[in-house]
């Protein structure tokens, strides 16, 4: 993910080899001045999870991660959530809410792309985490029979975020998936996330505490062996 001098404004990545033309790079420069003017975080994203650009609310929901080598929000979301230590200090319900459906998407993005090099990185990372590759093993299809596949939509799920502004602060979030035809060409997809302001009704939310992955045996979704 690259910024203009400054920081104010996003510069889209660039468009993959086989759509590099004048009008698609463009295109998604437009796409990122529509995407700064929008009120809630918002991101596009390959197929990946790669950012391809991100607004400045996006950028400030996040604006208090520490850093990472592989895993920060504005360069791979799916890395963030699986496997950045403070994740779950903004997004809520960490596990169920957040790290199951991307496991699901990206089970999904694996067979449609099995010789993707990205993809295939993104795997071994997670055969590396025992605790990861439990859930994707073993937690992933156990919580999809129990919940049902919806249950790892993005598109009009309600979860809950912690944002660092304390007029937002602990609250829900609307995910929302748009996506014009011209990024669906290029491959790309839209998330937004519409805060809830904190006088609407909504979930109680409880202030995720910071994982500590050492100290847990399995995850909550991942059966416990039978003796």
């Amino acid at each position: 993910m690259a910024y203009q001098a400054g920081g104010r404004r996003s510069v889209p990545r660039s468009v993959p080899d086989s759509l590099e033309t004048r009008d698609a790079q463009a295109y998604l420069q437009d796409y990122a001045v529509l995407l700064d003017s929008v009120l809630f975080p918002s991101v596009v994203l390959d197929h990946r999870w790669d950012v391809v650009v991100a607004n400045a609310a996006f950028r400030s929901l996040f604006g208090n991660v520490g850093p990472h080598p592989t895993a920060m929000p504005d360069d791979n979301f799916l890395r963030f959530v699986l496997f950045h230590p403070d994740a779950a200090t903004v997004l809520g319900d960490h596990e169920a809410g957040w790290c199951l459906p991307m496991l699901a998407h990206f089970a999904a993005a694996v067979e449609h792309h099995p010789q993707d090099r990205g993809l295939q990185s993104i795997r071994r990372d997670i055969a590396q985490d025992p605790i990861m590759d439990a859930a994707y093993r073993h937690g992933l299809p156990h919580w999809l029979r129990t919940v049902g596949p919806a249950a790892g939509r993005h598109d009009g799920a309600v979860r809950p975020v912690v944002h660092p502004d304390p007029r937002w602060g602990a609250t829900d979030c609307r995910v929302v998936g748009e996506t014009p035809d011209t990024l669906r060409e290029l491959g790309y997809h839209r998330m937004t996330l519409v805060l809830r302001e904190v006088d609407r009704p909504s979930h109680p939310v409880r202030r995720p505490r910071r994982p500590r992955h050492a100290a847990i045996g399995h995850l909550s979704v991942v059966p416990s062996p039978e003796r």
